[in-house]
């Protein structure tokens, strides 16, 4: 007795692909606008900004 229950067999990716692709797409998209506004002059000195310059060398 399996716990997950009876086995149907069938194919699972092949109808799924346009949502993969689609999602693939989506997170294209959303990766390129977050990176085109951290450059932005409002976001471009925040310091949780990646790419931001550091304001100072810290002296330990």
């Amino acid at each position: 007795m399996s716990l997950l229950g009876k086995k149907f067999p069938g194919a699972l990716a092949k109808p799924l692909t346009p949502f993969f692709a689609a999602g693939l797409i989506v997170l294209y998209g959303v990766n390129s606008l977050q990176n085109t506004l951290s450059n932005t002059a409002e976001f471009k000195n925040d310091p949780r900004n990646p790419n931001a310059k550091p304001a100072g060398k810290a002296d330990h």
